[in-house]
């Protein structure tokens, strides 16, 4: 696997994605009970933007240092506090992966376990967490770790699926795992992070997301490019599983608000609909 997320880290499709896993995160505070958080392509924890990768491309500019230079919508507080524990003082250098993202938002009570297959990123994570009495760390395939960790011995929780999309079959891959986990664990939340280039293999997948039987999908879409190129990142998408109550609600005003932020073509757009409704 040659994807290496540091080319990336920060951008658009970042703060999409780590908005919505923040508030989603925040939603499981509602209840003191445990929750369990399950990342199967865990990735870094921390990405240096002043690296020579993350500068060569730049794309964190058109991302998160547009926010970071700008009063946002309350609903995005916390996640960019998550953001800002990264870095020391009012300078953006460090841009934090899934995990520390949702580190941030664990409980004393709270589990989390990474599964990264990459033995670099893997060795990295696991110095990264080794004084975390509540975070694993395992270098293993992420959709056998569907299986082996679920059901968790918590009653809530959160998985997420976000696979580099490098091999034709990705698409396929998180279907698949989204049966056998679903099958295992169906109260769970689940949010699968797909890229936008090509609209064919986005409506194959939807489809047979439709087709597996699994109820209640909100399917959330964030471009800024328009999709007349498959050789970018136009946009991203995500799907959730049993998302959390009012998530939509909140989801409403906010993508527009980054839509806003973040544009790079008048086409730009957000959409927020029912893939599969209760």
């Amino acid at each position: 696997m040659n994807y290496r997320h540091i080319y990336h880290a920060g951008n658009f499709a970042d703060v999409f994605k780590h908005t919505v896993l923040s508030l989603v995160l925040k939603s499981l505070h509602q209840k003191d009970a445990a929750f369990f958080y399950l990342d199967t392509h865990a990735g870094a924890s921390r990405y240096d933007l002043s690296s020579a990768a993350a500068q060569k491309t730049g794309e964190f500019r058109n991302g998160i240092q547009r926010l970071w230079d700008t009063d946002p919508l309350p609903a995005l507080a916390d996640y960019l506090a998550a953001v800002r524990a990264a870095n020391s003082g009012a300078t953006l250098r460090y841009y934090p992966g899934s995990p520390a993202i949702a580190q941030f938002f664990l409980r004393p009570q709270d589990r989390m376990v990474l599964i990264e297959r990459q033995p670099d990123e893997c060795a990295l994570l696991k110095a990264v967490f080794t004084d975390d009495r509540r975070v694993t760390v395992l270098a293993q395939d992420g959709y056998a770790g569907l299986k082996a960790h679920l059901p968790p011995k918590e009653k809530r929780g959160l998985v997420l699926i976000d696979p580099p999309y490098e091999v034709n079959q990705e698409f396929e891959q998180v279907v698949a795992g989204l049966r056998i986990a679903h099958a295992r664990w169906a109260s769970g939340i689940y949010a699968l992070w797909y890229p936008v280039k090509s609209r064919p293999p986005i409506e194959r997948f939807h489809r047979a997301l439709v087709a597996s039987g699994i109820r209640k999908m909100l399917l959330v879409e964030f471009s800024p490019y328009p999709e007349d190129s498959e050789f970018r990142l136009n946009g991203c998408g995500m799907v959730l599983v049993n998302p959390p109550w009012k998530l939509e609600e909140t989801l409403r005003p906010v993508l527009p608000w980054l839509l806003a932020v973040l544009r790079q073509h008048p086409a730009g757009r957000s959409s927020i609909t029912w893939l599969v409704p209760e």
